[in-house]
This record gives structure tokens, sequence and C-alpha cells, in this order.
């Protein structure tokens, strides 16, 4: 029990990130590129089975923004130029400027890929509609729902590609979701009809934001897992889930990715048995509060590091061990 597990991303090298930049300007050609990616992947799996995490992802070293990298494999959508996310973060915002569909699989490929390098489970992982839409500028539907569930009925396809193709586990990202309260009942909506059918486990991340607004309601996401952060908000939510019981499988995060300080095993510890406090045993996985792309590599191995050691040593207090990979 407690298996361990990260939310998605990871560092790009400094020679990827260039590699990126040059392929833009037109100075590399895209396989060289990819073959890059997918070395990077490889050494991200790889450390992934090193540190003992129970359930991998690819790393997303072929992604560039969540959002901007689905736009650009979706029909219906183009790229703008750079767009201020926040402090010093941009991406390209994409533009519906027809309807959305689905041409084909966008992520697949990189699942198999990764899938092929272990015998632990690789997560699919996507970015929901209602963050797409919420990222995205709209030039075609006549409104926010519309959009929205567009992008839903298109996604859902890129879910079943993804569970045809073997992943037992599939993230569907809605960091949006805690930001616009009243519509919340719209990010329900798209997401019952993403995962529609769906048979292998279903979680979505959501991260800083009013979460305190949109729960309970969120309980109500057609997933099996809602992953949060708590570290970053100093464990807030925990009151929170006390008033209003906890329904679903939680993934809770036990470590700042925001911060390149490194938290320690017993500091770890302490934060997995607030999570035991609050919530039943099987129904806890362990990871960080969101992403680790912007943390340098040896941050995000030593804060993964230290949580996996950190989940062994609860789990040996406690008597119990990891249920088998799905």
């Amino acid at each position: 029990m407690l298996k361990t597990t990260t939310v998605g991303s990871f560092p790009k090298s400094e020679e990827l990130k260039s590699a990126r930049a040059k392929v833009r300007r037109g100075q590399m050609d895209k396989a060289q590129l990819k073959s890059l990616e997918q070395e990077e992947t490889r050494n991200w799996i790889r450390i992934q089975e090193q540190i003992g995490l129970d359930i991998l992802v690819d790393g997303e070293q072929y992604r560039g923004d969540m959002a901007t990298y689905f736009a650009e494999h979706l029909e219906g959508f183009k790229v703008s130029s750079l767009v201020r996310s926040y402090g010093n973060r941009y991406y390209r915002k994409p533009i519906a400027i027809s309807e959305i569909r689905w041409k084909g699989p966008i992520t697949v490929e990189w699942f198999k890929f990764a899938q092929g390098l272990t015998q632990k489970p690789v997560k699919g992982m996507l970015t929901g509609p209602y963050t797409m839409m919420d990222w995205s500028f709209d030039e075609t539907y006549p409104n926010r729902r519309a959009f929205c569930l567009g992008l839903a009925r298109a996604i859902h396809e890129e879910v079943k590609a993804l569970e045809a193709a073997g992943a037992k586990f599939i993230q569907i990202d809605e960091p949006a979701v805690s930001t616009r309260v009243e519509e919340v009942e719209l990010a329900i909506e798209a997401m019952r009809i993403v995962t529609q059918g769906i048979r292998v486990q279903t979680g979505t991340h959501i991260c800083y934001g009013d979460f305190e607004k949109v729960y309970p309601q969120i309980l109500n996401l057609a997933v099996d897992q809602i992953d949060l952060e708590f570290t970053n908000s100093n464990f807030g939510l925990l009151e929170l889930i006390r008033k209003v019981p906890f329904t679903k499988e939680v993934g809770f995060g036990v470590v700042d990715v925001h911060s390149h300080r490194v938290e320690s095993v017993e500091e770890i510890k302490a934060s997995i048995h607030r999570a035991l406090d609050a919530f039943p045993l099987g129904k806890i996985y362990i990871d960080p509060d969101c992403g680790l792309k912007t943390r340098l590599k040896e941050e995000a191995v030593a804060k993964l590091t230290n949580m996996v050691a950190a989940v062994r040593e609860v789990r040996k207090e406690l008597g119990v061990e990891a249920l088998p990979n799905p």
C-alpha cells in the first residue's frame, strides 16, 4: 500500500532544450530531436526504477507546454506567438480556428515507447478539456461550454487509444478546475465525456487554486483518483476534507515542487502520517505536489529518493507492503 508515483513532468537537460530551440529555428532535423527525446526518456525511466517508484511516467521530454502540445496535434487549432503565463514564464497559446477534432493518436507512441522500457506500469498522461479550453483563445465556438465539450469528445478518443495500447492508469490533468469556481459543473460534465466507457484506472491532477471553493463538488469528477498538492498549501486542505469525507483515491503531494529545498525523510514521513489521519490507507498514493519540470535534475531526484525512502519506512512501521502493480 501507499504506492509511489509522480505527477508527470521531469526537468529537461540543457542539451534537449537547446535542440528544441534549434528545431524551431530550422537548424536541426526533427528526427535528431526525437532521438534525443527518446534518450532522455530512457534516462528518466531508468532513474525512476533506481529510485524505486511504483508507477512511472514518461517524463514528458517530448512536450513543451501542456496545452500547446495537444493543440499542435488536434485538428482545428493554430498556435499563437508567446503569451505570458505568470512571472517570467511564457507559452504559445492555442487558438481554436475551427471545430476541434481528434485526428489520430497523440501520446500513444510515447506511452508505448516508455512502457517498453520497464516492467512497471507507466501512466498515460493527458491535459483535460476544461484546462485546454481555459488556456486557449476561441474563434469558433458560441460559448465556453461548447468549446469545452468539443475538446472533451476529442480527448475521449485519445483516452480510448491509450487504453487500447495497454495503459493501466490514465491521468487527465485539470489544473484550471480550481481557478474558476463558477464553472466547476462544466468541468464535471466534460470529464464524464472523457472517461465514459473507460475500464482502466483514471485520475486527475488539480493544483494551486481555490480548492476550498470547489470542494466537495469535485468529488463528482468521473475519475477514480484526484491528485492534489498538500505541501505547498501547508496541508490546509486537510481541515476541509475532514469536514466532508473524501470519496475517491487520493494522490497526496508530500514534496513542494516550487522549492529548491529537498525535504528530509523524516519531514516526508510526518506528511504521510497526516495523510493516514485523513484517508483510508488503501486509497492513498504518495507523490510530489505537481510536475517536477521546474526543478534542477539533482533536486528532482533527491526529492523523489527521500519520498520513496519515507514511504518504505512508513510501510515497515505499519507492517504493510505495496499491493501488486495493476
